[in-house]
């Protein structure tokens, strides 16, 4: 029988509406133009997003390597479940429960994200959970706390962009990471708003801008000073809202008036005309926004930089008030849910601090046991992979929705990290390059195959839902980890019906900052979603905060005392440029699941280097020729895409492929000191025809439309490291 079923996109946070028509496994993505973030809108990545879930193109039956470093076979889910529970509950006994470690994905749901969470604390009693979405907007959040006192990714819902007077966008590019938002800047302007984008290469939404910034990379931090130095300088500041709502502008202050004009040029290499008609545009329009996206976040300084584009907005009465504010453009698609409640290392649900005492005790008291039982914080994300195999780090690792060998810095060392393991286990539904590594593989359903809540960059919770079944031999990830739970002789309950554990979540994340205790499925599904908090079911939700107090005990924003600091890695005589790293229009993240679609692959076949003209005259390279791209960490081929849109001095890379064409081989793992994030976005390289450079190997290509043999079939075997125990 036909049915038409209204869900969500699975990939970028817009979680833009859509429906699924057709019946069994034949379905097809059709327009939902009721859905208020898209009105119907899709990208070609949603479009096509129904093409995975042919049985065809993804695992449908566990896979075990044969010991101690054979080929992935294929076998029975009583066997692979059996083998996972023997391996992690042996790790425990032997070098105790922090060996054990956990790495979620910021695609899972709500639900599975907050089981994850309770599934390392309760049934394994580890501190080493985190997950890839430390890597996405963990910078801009602890800037958001330390200013606002919560994080979400916008405070206010994305219709209120076309109605600011001025906005400044850093480090994003909509136009092809979620180009369905395209439209909230593009009625900005026909509403006579301005648009400021702040980005190293003239981007497609740099192209739409009336002002662009194309700063030197790793100079945002000291850009958003200089600005703020003129709108103090010609006396811009709101000077009540300073007085009434704020505190700490002083300090700030001081920080800024040593980034003078001509000094903020140098640093960034922005002519100090361009940095006058930025402040003046921002500094006098009667309303503003800030938004800020991986550019400046993906830096060892993110928070400090966050922090000064926030003091921007605080000095100008930009913030707290109605179509004004700083936002977080989020990345992955339950990036902000995922964080909420218990992915990170350091936090319980509601966005709960797993150091404090009383959350603690409200959280176990949900999940049954004591509160002491709880782990303290573990490590996080880079930390975690860091530490893999080590002695004293983590030696059995449970891997949801991730993958590292794409999408980690440094990505050769944490490659040889994962191992080193004496066991791995992926939960994915496709056989990623990480999952090609594992000891155990398991299949998990897709979005459209399960019900589950995501909370999108607005802070929308939202509902996906079941459209059709599974493949035979796919499970949850929830019943894969209630049956974990289960044989692991863990205390507390695991539920694996979806509408069950939401009802815990709901439970534990009461009273905390992401409360959601007054959000249920009935009300998703009648409202189109309902913003956080919402702590009743009487409560109508909270589309925008902080317009009466923000989120601090006196009720007042905190600038940020920072300044401006050097990048961990700069150009230097070995390696003279700078490389930026990015996402291409029709891939996303590591490509996983994107690179097995047949029509996104057509339309972005593989990684290239992107370099100026004057650059390609000075390498004596021509369009398509391959480049060795090499950083102190490693190399990578691709062949040149020459454009002026980027900055003579600057390369990029896109880094959704694997192979000789990753971008990650050569991305520093420098960490923010507060947020933990590492420095995705610059580091210094050298540039080489790769020809020149003794390099004839290809660049890495594009992954199949569909797996190029049966799911079940061996693959090739794991190589064995020497520390392996088996």
């Amino acid at each position: 029988m036909t049915t038409t079923t209204d869900t969500h996109c699975p990939y970028c946070s817009l979680q833009c509406g859509m429906r699924l028509h057709g019946e069994g496994s034949a379905v097809e993505v059709v327009e939902r133009p009721d859905f208020p973030v898209n009105l119907g809108a899709l990208c070609g990545k949603g479009q096509s997003a129904a093409a995975l879930l042919a049985p065809g193109a993804r695992l449908t039956t566990p896979l075990l390597r044969e010991r101690p470093a054979g080929p992935l076979r294929a076998a029975g889910w009583d066997e692979a479940l059996g083998r996972v529970a023997e391996g992690l509950a042996a790790t425990r006994r032997t070098h105790g429960a922090d060996a054990v470690g956990v790495f979620g994905g910021g695609g899972l749901t709500n639900e599975k994200a907050y089981l994850l969470g309770k599934f390392a604390r309760v049934a394994l009693g580890t501190a080493n959970i985190d997950y890839n979405g430390r890597f996405c907007m963990s910078s801009a959040a602890a800037a958001h706390r330390l200013a606002f006192g919560l994080d979400r990714g916008l405070p206010f819902p994305l219709a209120d962009i076309p109605e600011t007077d001025c906005l400044i966008l850093v480090g994003a590019n909509p136009a092809e990471t979620m180009p369905p938002a395209l439209r909230y800047f593009r009625e900005l302007r026909e509403r006579g708003g301005k648009l400021i984008v702040v980005d190293p290469r003239r981007t497609r939404t740099a192209e739409q801008a009336d002002l662009h910034l194309q700063l030197r990379p790793g100079s945002d931090l000291a850009l958003a000073l200089g600005l703020l130095h003129l709108v103090i300088a010609d006396g811009l500041l709101d000077q009540d809202f300073i007085d009434a709502r704020t505190s700490g502008f002083e300090p700030a202050r001081a920080a800024a008036m040593a980034h003078w004009p001509e000094r903020v040029e140098r640093l960034t290499g922005l002519p100090v005309a361009r940095l006058r008609e930025a402040a003046t545009l921002f500094g006098r329009a009667a309303t503003g926004m800030v938004l800020t996206a991986r550019g400046p976040e993906q830096q060892s300084k993110g928070t400090d930089t966050v922090g000064a584009w926030i003091n921007l907005c605080l000095a100008t009465g930009k913030a707290g008030r109605p179509n004004s504010g700083y936002g977080c453009l989020t990345g992955q698609g339950n990036g902000q849910g995922g964080r909420e409640h218990g992915q990170k290392a350091d936090q319980l649900p509601g966005y709960r601090s797993i150091e404090d005492p009383a959350a603690r005790a409200h959280v176990a008291g949900v999940w049954g046991v004591e509160p002491d039982s709880l782990p303290r914080s573990g490590r996080s994300a880079y930390e975690l992979l860091d530490s893999l195999g080590q002695p004293d780090g983590v030696r059995a690792l449970l891997l949801m929705g991730s993958n590292p060998v794409v999408s980690a810095p440094n990505a050769t060392h944490v490659t040889e990290r994962l191992r080193a393991l004496d066991l791995l286990v992926v939960s994915d539904l496709v056989l990623s390059e990480t999952a090609q590594l594992a000891d155990v593989v398991l299949p998990a359903a897709q979005w459209a195959e399960e019900t589950g809540t995501t909370t999108n960059l607005e802070g929308r919770v939202i509902l996906r839902q079941q459209a059709l079944t599974a493949p035979e031999g796919v499970r949850t990830d929830l019943r894969v980890l209630r049956e974990l739970a289960e044989r692991l002789g863990g205390k507390g309950e695991f539920s694996d019906d979806p509408e069950q554990v939401f009802e815990e979540l709901r439970r534990a994340s009461a009273g905390g900052q992401a409360d959601y205790a007054g959000i249920s499925y009935r009300r998703i599904r009648a409202e189109d979603g309902v913003f956080w908090p919402c702590p009743d079911e009487q409560h109508p939700g909270t589309p925008r905060l902080f317009l009466d107090r923000f989120a601090t005990p006196d009720g007042r924003a905190r600038f940020a005392a920072v300044t401006h600091r050097p990048a961990a890695e700069e150009p230097d005589a070995d390696y003279p440029l700078y490389l930026t790293t990015g996402r291409v229009l029709a891939q996303y993240q590591s490509g996983a699941q994107t690179r097995r679609i047949q029509a996104l692959n057509e339309a972005a076949p593989g990684p290239f280097v992107e370099l100026h003209p004057q650059l390609a005259r000075r390498l004596a390279v021509t369009e398509g020729e391959l480049l060795a791209v090499t950083s102190r960490r490693g190399r990578a081929v691709a062949p040149a895409r020459i454009t002026g849109a980027i900055r003579p001095d600057t390369v990029f890379m896109p880094f959704h492929w694997s192979g000789a064409g990753r971008a990650n081989s050569l991305t520093n793992p420098a960490l923010d000191p507060t947020s933990k994030m590492p420095e995705f976005k610059l580091c210094a390289v050298r540039v080489e025809r790769a020809q020149a450079a003794g390099q004839t190997q290809p660049a890495g290509q594009a992954q199949p439309a569909r797996q190029t043999q049966p799911a079940g079939q061996a693959h090739a075997a794991r190589p064995a490291h020497p520390k392996k125990v088996r």
